[in-house]
């Protein structure tokens, strides 16, 4: 296989995920009524009697959700006068000259200029077209912090530096001062033991639900309650804390308790829980599933195969049947029944939490279950094609005997599809299982997309939907390029074979 043709995959892999995010946005955007993104905000609710707040409020929600480019009247006289000028008091006024001028420019421009219902102050306001808040999106979508990346007016005389030095926690850390992180680069105890927040992913801010958190903070940091360790803090405080010193970051204004522990603005940070993020809990349960399926299925599906029409494989094809017929919420409430009936294991996830093995076992063997008749299914198919091949018969002819045909020949061949599949289940453990976290209980990611859309939360539908596309179109190109390995004779080039 050439490097070329893998570029030229790479180059149809993100032509598909942008043709896939032009799809998104279009539905979140044009399909759905923008109000409704209002439903699960109690501050609307809140503004109900305060006609210009509310107005203010819901457009420059929109604005910040990308439907469109907002301006008011106060925005347009702060470029002609400073902030405190006595003349803006009477610029924003609607018979001022500058409201006259705000009108025309911006209805020249192509905005729809209105008028606050109580104090009749102009604004002006023009949805952005589809394709355009997709690319304002993607452009934003990765940030590089630099020393010039904090801008505040509270603090002109910021030191913008970078130099190398430690953590609280003893690690080796590159510091910055001016940038969004204070540690660029640094190290602890923790999997992979360095890291980085010099180059960071924004999918934007989640809104309504987990309001003014970032995407990314939602389904990553970890969840249940705070671990607190012994720390000693650079100004010399010692106490038990749970700070992450890995996340923090600028905070323009500091209070007497950032003060005790911190020696600069760098005061916002996260904590250390107890149990996994959305993601991590997903992921692993996922993973554990997954071997669990290949180490239960292949075998299974091999034996089915060479126990062809005997009591195994009639036995193996009734569990089949049953799954593929069941509906998977039935067989899994009937699992979850009969085990908790003749066990002491949780019927719920969060019964004893992630920290109990017990907690896991129920939920893995559910996820599990279509997997395994999956791999029982078409392992058998595979396997049985390639005992019936005319390759076999010419081995038994040459004298091989049966498990050196089947070991070095059935079973090699047979792999090649199933091994292709690989790649893509692994890629499912990060989206999560809807059905049995909800069953279950669990704190993963199963929930995530359907909730998003039904909460209208659409900045987590747009990163949910650039993250699982982009993701499982890899995988299908690891896959591709596994079976290459496995067996060499498979070449994924376009001019393969040709003369």
């Amino acid at each position: 296989m050439k490097k070329g043709y893998i570029w030229k995959r790479l180059l149809r892999s993100l032509i598909s995920i942008l043709i896939i995010m032009i799809i998104v946005f279009t539905m979140v955007y044009t399909l759905i009524p923008r109000e409704n993104i209002f439903f699960e905000d109690s501050t609307y609710r809140k503004l109900a009697s305060k006609s210009d707040d509310k107005t203010e409020y819901v457009y420059s929600t929109w604005q910040k959700l990308g439907y469109l480019d907002y301006v008011r009247i106060n925005d347009y006289c702060l470029t002609l006068y400073p902030a405190g000028d006595p003349r803006m008091t009477d610029a924003v006024q609607p018979e001022s000259k500058e409201s006259a001028d705000f009108v025309r420019i911006y209805t020249e421009k192509g905005y729809t200029v209105a008028q606050f219902e109580v104090s009749g102050r102009y604004y002006a306001y023009k949805d952005v077209p589809v394709i355009k808040q997709m690319l304002r999106w993607l452009s934003n979508m990765i940030v590089v912090d630099t020393i010039h990346s904090v801008e505040d007016e509270n603090n002109p005389d910021l030191e913008r530096s970078l130099k190398f030095g430690k953590t609280p926690t003893g690690g080796l850390a590159l510091i910055g001062s001016g940038s969004t992180h204070k540690y660029l680069f640094y190290t602890d105890s923790n999997f992979p033991f360095i890291h980085q927040n010099f180059i960071t992913l924004n999918f934007g801010t989640s809104y309504p639900t987990y309001q003014g958190i970032e995407v990314l903070r939602v389904l990553f940091q970890s969840q249940g309650t705070e671990v607190k360790r012994p720390v000693t803090f650079e100004t010399g405080l010692e106490q038990d804390s749970a700070i992450n010193f890995g996340t923090l970051t600028y905070k323009s204004s500091v209070d007497r308790m950032d003060k005790k522990k911190f020696v600069d603005n760098y005061a916002n940070y996260e904590t250390f829980k107890d149990q996994p993020s959305m993601v991590g809990t997903s992921f692993i349960m996922g993973i554990i599933a997954m071997v669990l399926a290949y180490g239960l299925g292949l075998p299974i599906g091999v034996l089915m195969a060479r126990r062809k029409d005997k009591l195994a494989d009639k036995l193996g094809m009734a569990y089949i049947i049953f799954i593929i017929a069941v509906p998977s919420l039935a067989y899994i409430y009937l699992f979850r029944y009969l085990m908790t009936s003749i066990t002491d294991l949780p019927s719920v996830f969060t019964t004893y939490g992630p920290a109990d093995v017990r907690s896991w076992i129920l939920p893995v063997i559910s996820l599990a279950m279509p997997s395994i008749s999956g791999l029982m299914l078409w392992t058998r198919r595979y396997v049985v094609d390639q005992m019936n091949s005319d390759y076999v018969k010419f081995a038994k002819a040459k004298g091989l005997n049966r498990r050196e045909i089947f070991n070095k020949h059935i079973f090699k061949n047979a792999s090649i599809p199933i091994a292709h599949g690989i790649p893509t289940s692994l890629a499912a453990c990060i989206t999560g299982a809807l059905i049995t976290e909800s069953i279950y209980s669990v704190g993963g990611m199963g929930k995530m997309l359907p909730n998003a859309i039904r909460q209208y939360n659409n900045v987590m539908v747009i990163a949910l939907a650039f993250m699982f596309s982009t993701i499982f179109i890899l995988a299908v190109l690891c896959g591709d390029i596994l079976i290459t390995k496995i067996d060499p004779r498979i070449s994924l080039s376009e001019k393969a074979g040709r003369t």
